[in-house]
């Protein structure tokens, strides 16, 4: 989004997709999220793709991890609820809790960085770049 943020004419998803090393499949199913919830457009036709559509003061990281369908956080962690595996258990058993108090205290987290917050970042490290990064 701050790619879209940070320019003066739309992105095409195979773009977006480039920016992330990711598939630009992908990136129009997450798009899609976020167009639903306001924060992005998209126009289609020649000159058309997405573009940021709501004020960046307004949507902070919770708003994004919402719309985005609130996947896990993290990649470590319990992988089933009642596994077979005896050291599985004891591992979950261990460790269970402070993963999710973790993954607890990041997304409350989310709730306080905004878009602009983000955005002013990137300003303050873009000054001083001698290149430009879109």
């Amino acid at each position: 989004m701050l790619h879209m943020a940070h320019s003066d004419r739309p992105f095409t998803s195979d773009e977006l997709a480039g920016f992330l090393g990711t598939n630009p499949v992908l990136v129009r199913r997450v798009l899609a999220g976020l167009r639903e919830r306001g924060y992005v457009g998209s126009d289609k036709g020649h000159g058309g793709g997405w573009s940021i559509s709501c004020d960046l003061r307004k949507v902070t990281l919770h708003d994004i991890y919402e719309a985005v369908g609130s996947p896990t956080v993290f990649a470590m962690g319990n992988r089933a609820e009642q596994p077979q595996c005896l050291v599985e258990r004891a591992v979950n058993e261990a460790l269970g809790s402070a993963f999710d108090e973790a993954e607890a205290l990041l997304i409350s987290r989310f709730k306080h960085v905004t878009l602009a917050d983000l955005s002013a970042s990137f300003n303050t490290h873009h000054k001083g770049a001698h290149h430009e990064h879109r």
